[in-house]
């Protein structure tokens, strides 16, 4: 038998994968602490690291690589179900298979920055590189005919496995060994060729010739349709010049094998006649397999035997049987028994694989954990915002009313009243207002910041949007890559919704400011030392009895107002730290249902989680209806009995708590505003980071496609030249489209050949009109190239007849067996038997 055809491999290149991946995992995993980001720093290493070595190790064609391949793929596989594929934008680019290069040495190629697309290209070569492994096993043993079969089937699965996935992973027009007419082709020889080892396993292991024959009719069914598929208008210049020809002596090898062992089991069963005739068929077969295929040794033992047979038997039908030779198209076909087949890709590939991101969950699973996270927060937030909404007008009553300093001042005529001593030291402790100050000046420099990154990302996109529009209208249809303004749509969103977010938060700067600006004269006084601020401070106008049941009763409800703030830190700090963990519900709802309904999950584990802290705060604002409503009742009582109302002393304190709970609501604010701008800023970074790699990736894939398509003009053949002009023509009928001249005129131009590109000149050109008789030494130029156009396209290699190489017929004629080839060999059968 022939050698085995492998798959040539896809050339790729180096490319840098750490970055983009790096910046797409810390957008998605945004919450990983700082081991974390480090062990996923370690993977991503490892994962370039991994890829260098594979896509180079395609290229050393023994069976020890296919498990590095393997695991590679394996690793795509697992990581493709860890991040968002779309969003990873990495400039993967592959050159075509079949493409031997122009003169400028340049290769078809195509980039995209799809992950798919590079796990679309990793398969293609596995498969290459399995069919090449094949074709070098040593077919005479068994451990190499049953690699051989295991992975030509194999391979065949994978091509099997492309023709759906490589319109998904590629969404322009592909190279054209990732074309479906490629595909089918590959696929389809794949299996052919498995078929072939099974029948030379049969013929090792000494099978019935019944099987045998079964076996070979399939495997010239197979070849046959490759033949056809093969010679497809929109394929047929992809192959390498000795694939057509192989396959077809392929073709008609099998069909010889075939009536040779059907020969065979004929002659065991007495059936001379038909034997004969088989022999004789079998014989033109053989012949035709070894002309077409170009091998003249090509099956000749085989060849050798069915000669041998046929002298033997044709002699013993002469002598002992005389039996009459049926016609061949009366024979019944052997019939057909098929083992090959496309095998499923195994997942995983490799034998001992080890997925090096094992912290990083399936993204669906990390997008259910991220909503239901969200949802917790909104909730816990919105109790938060209950609590506090009810301090604050807790805290404006009682500032309205001057209390607990009203109550207090019974204490003391002298000095600051201790409520109002102990808010004074808390406003020093914290900073006073040069703390606020600092902040308030802070924040436009942040928000610049923020709006600054923002607006070189949008220009980033801008950019490459206009570049792609550009070239979209100069090259027309020709521009196949997809639009812009399609892949980044949710680039454009994400960009808008940063821009309301930036928006709002200047609207909430003022709203920070103003109330600043509202209490800055109370705040200033508070920040002063105590006798400063009791030297501010105007005389009292008199005492109040401390015995006073209003006093009393005021004391009581100024604690139970201390008591329900008390309760509230703590029910603010439980809900800040309600935690859940629902990973494994997730995880099984995905494994169960292969989807995760968070919405349903996430509610109800909240409900069960939150509600008793949902109830603590509907009763905590509950109760401070009453508590206000019994306030203001017994401050009515104490103004009645005292007439302690009113002065500018009381007056003053108002200001004071009112300064005094702004200060406490602003240091929040700012302290929540700075946070707020340094982790948008973050985000707007790696926001920016992903925005980069993609103008990146588009700048690398569009700078690939210009390439190709000046590779592409330059391999167009020039256009034929134009006609000569009618009023250039002949007259006198004699066809000649050039006036006659003799031929020893001094001026009279040789002889132009309409098929050579370049004049041929015969003598040097006479100067200035000399006469042709001057002795010049005779010089004959070297014979022009004939045809020659470096810059068309290669014609097929079979228009050529190469001088001491075997030829094979023209491409044009190989028809399918048996077809219009069949006529130029003599005695070659024009008919198949009924049934084949």
């Amino acid at each position: 038998m022939s050698k085995l055809l492998a798959v040539p491999l896809k050339k790729p290149s180096e490319v840098d994968v750490v970055k983009p991946l790096n910046n797409l995992i810390q957008s998605t995993y945004n919450g990983s602490t700082a081991e974390e980001k480090a062990q996923y720093t370690e993977a991503v290493n490892e994962f370039s690291k991994q890829r260098n070595t594979a896509i180079w190790k395609f290229f050393e064609k023994y069976e020890a690589s296919l498990e590095v391949v393997y695991a590679y793929y394996d690793q795509i596989c697992a990581l493709e179900t860890k991040i968002s594929a779309s969003e990873l934008q990495i400039p993967f680019k592959w050159k075509d298979a079949f493409d031997k290069g122009s003169i400028f040495g340049g290769k078809i190629s195509l980039t995209h920055t799809s992950i798919l697309f590079e796990k679309v290209c990793v398969l293609f070569n596995i498969a290459a590189l399995q069919s090449s492994v094949a074709a070098s096993q040593q077919l005479d043993t068994d451990e190499g005919l049953k690699l051989a079969i295991k992975l030509l089937q194999q391979s065949a699965g994978i091509f099997q496995y492309l023709k759906s996935a490589t319109p998904a992973a590629v969404p322009s027009e592909p190279t054209p060994d990732l074309s479906q007419d490629t595909l089918i082709v590959l696929q389809a020889l794949m299996v052919a060729q498995a078929q072939e080892v099974f029948i030379l396993k049969a013929i090792k292991d000494n099978m019935k010739d019944q099987i045998i024959a079964k076996l070979c009719c399939q495997g010239e069914e197979f070849y046959a349709d490759v033949l056809r598929a093969m010679q497809k208008e929109s394929v047929r210049n992809v192959w390498d010049k000795e694939w057509i020809p192989t396959v077809a002596g392929k073709q008609a090898g099998l069909h010889a094998l075939t009536q040779l062992y059907q020969s065979l089991a004929c002659r065991s069963a007495k059936k001379i006649g038909e034997e004969i005739a088989r022999l004789r068929n079998a014989i033109d077969l053989f012949k035709a397999a070894q002309s077409r295929g170009g091998n003249e040794t090509y099956l000749d033992e085989y060849f050798s035997r069915a000669k041998r047979n046929l002298a033997e038997s044709t002699k013993d039908n002469e002598f002992i049987y005389n039996e009459m030779i049926p016609e061949l198209s009366t024979l019944a076909s052997p019939g057909k028994a098929q083992l090959a087949k496309p095998l499923p890709i195994a997942v995983p590939m490799a034998s001992n694989f080890k997925d090096i991101f094992t912290n990083l969950v399936p993204v669906e699973l990390h997008r259910a954990l991220t909503a239901s996270d969200m949802r917790k927060n909104e909730i816990v937030n919105g109790e938060i915002m209950k609590l506090r909404e009810s301090t604050q007008t807790l805290n404006a009553v009682l500032a309205s009313l001057n209390l607990p300093a009203a109550v207090e001042t019974a204490d003391s005529n002298s000095g600051l009243p201790p409520s109002l001593r102990e808010k004074a030291n808390e406003v020093r402790e914290k900073g006073g207002i040069e703390n606020v100050q600092t902040m308030l000046k802070d924040l436009p420099e942040l928000l610049n910041r923020n709006r600054e990154i923002l607006d070189e990302t949008e220009r980033l996109l801008d950019e490459e949007r206009d570049s792609d529009n550009q070239l979209r209208a100069q090259f027309k249809e020709r521009w196949t890559r997809i639009s812009s303004d399609k892949l980044t749509e949710m680039f454009r969103t994400n960009s808008k919704k940063y821009r309301e977010v930036i928006t709002n938060a200047i609207e909430a700067d003022k709203v920070v400011r103003q109330k600043f600006e509202a209490n800055q004269k109370g705040i200033e006084l508070l920040s002063l030392p105590p006798e400063q601020i009791q030297q501010a401070l105007p005389s009292a106008s008199g005492s109040v009895d401390p015995t006073c049941s209003s006093v009393q009763r005021l004391k009581q409800l100024m604690e139970a107002v201390d008591t329900i703030k008390a309760e509230r830190d703590a029910v603010e700090s439980e809900l800040k730290s309600a935690t859940f963990n629902m990973k494994d519900d997730f995880l099984h709802a995905l494994q169960k249902d292969g989807a995760i309904d968070e919405p349903a999950l996430s509610l109800a584990r909240i409900g069960q989680v939150l509600n008793p802290l949902q109830s603590q705060v509907k009763e905590s604002v509950e109760r401070q209806q009453t508590l206000v409503s019994d306030i203001q009742a017994a401050h009515a009582a104490f103004v009645s009995e005292t007439g302690n109302c009113g002065n500018s002393r009381d007056k003053l304190y108002k200001e004071l708590a009112t300064a005094y709970d702004s200060y406490v609501e602003l240091s929040g604010n700012l302290q929540e505003g700075t946070k707020f701008y340094n982790d948008l800023t973050q985000l707007l970074v790696v926001f920016q980071n992903k925005i980069s790699d993609f103008v990146f990736a588009r700048k690398t894939e569009k700078e690939e496609l210009l390439k190709d398509l000046t590779t592409e003009s330059s391999r167009q053949a020039p256009p034929a030249t134009p006609a000569l002009p009618s009023h250039y023509a002949s007259t006198s009928g004699s066809g000649s489209d050039i006036p006659s001249t003799p031929a020893g005129a001094p001026g009279a131009p040789p002889a132009v050949n309409p098929n050579v590109p370049y004049p041929a000149q015969v003598h040097m050109p006479v100067p200035y009109g000399a006469s042709a008789n001057v002795p010049y030494p005779t010089y004959v130029p070297p014979p022009m190239p004939q045809s020659f156009n470096p810059y068309a396209t290669l014609p097929y290699p079979g228009n050529y007849q190469y001088g001491g190489f075997p030829q094979g017929p023209a491409p044009g004629n190989y028809g399918t067996y048996p077809g219009s080839y069949a006529h130029q060999q003599g005695g070659y059968p024009n008919q198949k038997p009924p049934g084949w």
